[in-house]
């Protein structure tokens, strides 16, 4: 991961110098990603990895816990610790499961009867296809966008899936601090562009800063909750 100058970006856009909040949360990401006890990477649920950061998980499993959805769609299974996070928490809950798809197969991917893997591209009309089947009459959908963080495929993804997702329900949009927010200035655009040009078109989502209550979140403007 590369290393980042706070205010570069920000300079670069004509924006003001960031504020004693917006430079403390900054430098907890650049300590988050680049530690020397790499904890990007060094973070697990129940013993397999989970790239997530654990204020995020606290308000997926509020999310889920208050809107009790009957499906979960996740882009981006990597190890597939997200995954069994999501499903541990539809045990807990008593009602979800999991359909988490990739274009890559990983050995040991943790096995759990909520969980569903689907393997190919989320945008393929295949994946979409099997998507459509599995969820049919199924009450209740969320959708976490976490594959390819290129902004085209981003805006894809949000376009075919921000279909699926009901009223009141969450399409979460990971990772919207790349390209500079603080993460990556270099990144090039990326899921936060996707989201906006998305809510420029779309009104039938809102974003739900209730939910960065944290502060410290790797989704800022990513909590898009459909209002109808």
């Amino acid at each position: 991961m590369k290393r980042w100058s706070f205010d570069r970006k920000r300079r670069s856009e004509g924006r003001p110098p960031l504020g004693p909040e917006e430079n403390f949360i900054n430098h907890f990401h650049k300590l988050y990603y680049e530690s020397d006890e790499k904890t990007w990477k060094n973070t697990f649920w129940l013993g397999i990895p989970a790239q997530k950061c654990p204020l995020d998980l606290w308000i997926y499993q509020e999310i889920i816990f208050e809107t009790k959805p009957g499906i979960i769609i996740e882009t981006g299974t990597a190890n597939g610790g997200s995954a069994l996070f999501l499903a541990t928490i539809c045990d807990l809950s008593g009602k979800g499961e999991v359909i988490t798809i990739d274009i890559e197969s990983r050995e040991n991917k943790p096995e759990h009867p909520r969980i569903k893997y689907f393997l190919g591209s989320s945008t393929s009309k295949a994946i979409v296809e099997g998507v459509q089947s599995f969820v049919r009459g199924k009450d209740g959908i969320m959708v976490i966008l976490d594959s390819d963080h290129n902004r085209e495929h981003v805006l894809k993804e949000l376009e075919i899936y921000s279909k699926f997702v009901t009223r009141g329900g969450y399409l979460i949009v990971e990772d919207t601090n790349l390209n500079g927010y603080p993460v990556e200035p270099d990144f090039g655009p990326g899921p936060m562009e996707a989201v906006e040009e998305f809510l420029g078109t779309n009104k039938d989502f809102m974003i739900d800063k209730s939910r960065e209550k944290f502060y410290l979140t790797f989704n800022p403007n990513g909590y898009l909750k459909r209002t109808k």
